[in-house]
């Protein structure tokens, strides 16, 4: 017996007073703390990937589920270790090379721009949005602190380990917040969200290794300095939709301005052939069963994260993007319009009436 419960007038009042409070209280969250919130987002997709390698090693390997994921984040140290290896022992010559040269030559190349009228004012006007940008501001941040970037790191790795060996706490805790009889499509749309993230990320792990590959043996053929470096870097610049390979151009086309003008046009067209056959060949076999978001929201929608969350929502913000394009297909188009969307298939943590499964025990 509910002896607290409100009338149904009381009720429905308190019910869309306590909807606005939370509304307000989401966006002050995320005006305050969107680096937080960001570092969160980027653990739980950390923890999609542990999970996937972990049903890797259970369905190949026969591994329990415990041995299988303590293997998966095993693996994931052993990856990350080794790209720090790269370009801290490999690739450090390289590195440096890339780091020393690249301010003295983009200065350079503004200078020649600035010979022309034209050429003058497009420098004036870069470098003031480039001032005045959040993306700016932080990337600032980073080269004056890397402490601050090595933390943050840290904490996406530690939170992602963190979600991934007890998932369905965090989910029941989050479901059991919801009002009863919205726990079932929540929970559908949570799963729908998952399961697209996973094999977005899988088609982008494809699209990184391709990108990679094929203009590292592209810039090595055209005799480029640091053509592995540069191909580890564009291979993780993929990552980031439309800005991240045109960020990873720049810094080969300076080392090519070092050897001639004929080197910088090789390189120009070993991007442009690259990312011809990325589009027409690779992206749409590997994308065809993820999601198809327009090019014009993705282009837009990534700018207008980064602008609101700075460098680290850029870096997050194609599976950000994912994300809600997800939730809007399943909680409105689904569920809220009746579209004929189908559910993934999964083991729910509550009934149709939002009851839990698991008896009250297991929930405490």
């Amino acid at each position: 017996m509910n002896r607290l419960a409100p009338d149904p007038d009381d009720a429905r009042y308190v019910r869309r007073l306590f909807l606005t409070i939370a509304v307000v209280a989401l966006a002050a969250a995320i005006y305050f703390t969107g680096d937080l919130l960001i570092l969160a987002f980027g653990s739980a997709l950390g923890a999609i990937v542990i999970h996937a390698i972990a049903e890797i090693y259970e369905t190949r390997a026969r591994l329990s589920d415990r041995v299988a994921l303590g293997c998966a984040i095993a693996t994931v140290l052993a990856l990350i270790g080794f790209l720090v290896w790269l370009f801290a022992v490999e690739f450090r010559t390289q590195v440096n090379v890339l780091v020393t040269r690249l301010p003295g030559i983009i200065d350079q190349l503004a200078a020649q721009m600035a010979q022309s009228p034209v050429g003058a004012k497009v420098v004036d006007a870069v470098r003031a949005a480039f001032a005045g940008s959040r993306v700016a501001q932080d990337i600032g941040g980073l080269a004056e602190g890397a402490g601050q970037f090595i933390l943050n790191a840290l904490l996406v790795l530690v939170g992602a380990i963190f979600f991934a060996v007890d998932p369905k706490v965090y989910e029941r805790g989050f479901l059991l917040l919801m009002p009863p009889s919205k726990r079932a499509a929540m929970e559908d749309a949570l799963i729908d969200t998952a399961a697209t993230l996973r094999l977005w990320l899988r088609a982008q792990l494809i699209q990184m290794t391709t990108m990679g590959v094929l203009v590292g043996i592209g810039l090595w053929l055209v005799g480029v300095p640091s053509a592995p470096a540069l191909a580890l870097l564009t291979g993780i610049s993929e990552f980031i939709p439309y800005v991240g390979p045109v960020a990873a151009m720049i810094p080969a086309m300076g080392l090519a301005a070092t050897l001639s003008i004929h080197h910088v046009l090789w390189t120009v067209g070993v991007f442009a052939i690259v990312r011809v056959v990325q589009t027409n060949f690779i992206t749409p076999f590997v994308t065809s069963r993820v999601v198809a978001i327009p090019p014009a929201v993705t282009l837009f929608a990534i700018l207008a994260i980064g602008a609101v969350f700075g460098l680290f929502g850029l870096f997050f913000s194609a599976a950000l993007l994912v994300m809600v394009f997800t939730l809007v297909r399943s909680l409105y188009l689904r569920d809220t319009l009746g579209e004929d969307i189908p559910h993934s298939r999964h083991r729910t943590l509550f009934d149709s009436t939002g009851t839990p499964r698991d008896s009250p025990s297991k929930l405490d």
